[in-house]
């Protein structure tokens, strides 16, 4: 798929590109302010699993603008720098990463903690749902460390068919729980995100990152009535604001052609990266079809097998551009 095509089918990776936002995300989270205030008195914010770092801009624009505000933005991979964000390239579920962060908010908790993160999707959709649910878990469980009385929590879900016991696990630890689901977010997608506002943990409670709150014996029937199965649902974004899952036209209105616009932060260290040097070397393993390879002839190949000289693409697909 050319570069064009790809600006054309999505707008909103058109617009994070002209507006100098790092991905596409960082449109959700500045409608997902427009709803609910987020940024409204917050001096200190956290982004878990921050990278590539569009939430971490929104973030520095937004409350590290305000003179005195700080951002912490935590991942396991490497990130290109931010101007006004701290970075932490640790491990959310560790309790040295939570102490780090309360020590570059010089012993201050948190206002605000949100978190984009979500797994490789496999496809298999309770598989993905489950494992957004931990990795959501997990978030929360470092935000009991980190966030203050009072303070607000914005996660990644996927609303599959469990997601009310998600729902009924935030309600224990806040005052207000929203599924909100914005316009740049696709109708096709299954994520939303759960806003969660006014920090009020059970009295008695201790964080404790050794032991996952899915574990913990809370009596989930002290929340009576709707809200102990279904939450509130928001649709963000004004309804004039473009469709995620519409195509739009390349042609501007004052007839001016259309020149396309690279990314604001290419990827400092992809996991694609070999596999592109391989593919413009022409070195690239291929998937041999079963009718190409036949048991007699594998018997008589060398041992030990070169897989890369075995499946070496033909001539002609050395002309292959990794960015094709």
């Amino acid at each position: 798929m050319g570069r064009t095509s790809k600006d054309k089918r999505d707008v909103y990776y058109r617009l994070a590109k002209e507006n100098g936002w790092r991905a596409r995300s960082a449109f959700k989270l500045l409608q997902l302010d427009e709803e609910f205030q987020l940024f409204k008195g917050v001096k200190r914010a956290v982004d878990l699993c921050a990278a590539p770092g569009s939430w971490s801009q929104v973030l520095s624009q937004k409350v590290g603008a305000q003179g005195s505000g700080q951002v912490v933005a935590v991942d396991l991979q490497a990130m290109a720098p931010l101007p006004g964000v701290i970075q932490i390239q640790g491990d959310i579920t560790q309790l040295s990463t939570a102490k780090e962060i309360i020590q570059h908010f010089e012993g201050c908790p948190a206002d605000l903690v949100v978190c984009d993160g979500a797994p490789d999707v496999t496809g298999l959709h309770d598989v993905d749902e489950y494992m957004q649910a931990q990795l959501l878990l997990a978030a929360l469980n470092i935000a009991t460390h980190v966030l203050k009385l009072g303070g607000c929590f914005v996660a990644k879900i996927f609303r599959g068919r469990d997601v009310t016991l998600l729902y009924s696990q935030l309600r224990i630890f806040f005052s207000s729980v929203l599924c909100a689901k914005p316009k740049s977010s696709r109708n096709s997608s299954i994520e939303a995100f759960a806003v969660c506002q006014g920090y009020d943990p059970p009295e008695g409670f201790i964080p404790d990152l050794t032991r996952p709150l899915l574990n913990q014996s809370y009596d989930f029937n002290q929340l009576d009535g709707p809200t102990r199965v279904i939450v509130p649902f928001v649709a963000c974004g004004d309804l004039s604001a473009y469709d995620s899952d519409c195509t739009y036209s390349l042609d501007l209105d004052d007839g001016s052609e259309y020149k396309y616009t690279p990314p604001t932060q290419p990827p400092i260290a992809p996991p694609y990266q070999e596999a592109c040097r391989l593919k413009k070397n022409g070195q690239l393993a291929k998937e041999l079809l079963p009718q190409e390879c036949s048991i007699n002839s594998v018997d008589k190949l060398p041992q030990p097998l070169a897989l890369h000289t075995l499946l070496a693409p033909k001539a002609e697909d050395n002309e292959i551009n990794c960015s094709s």
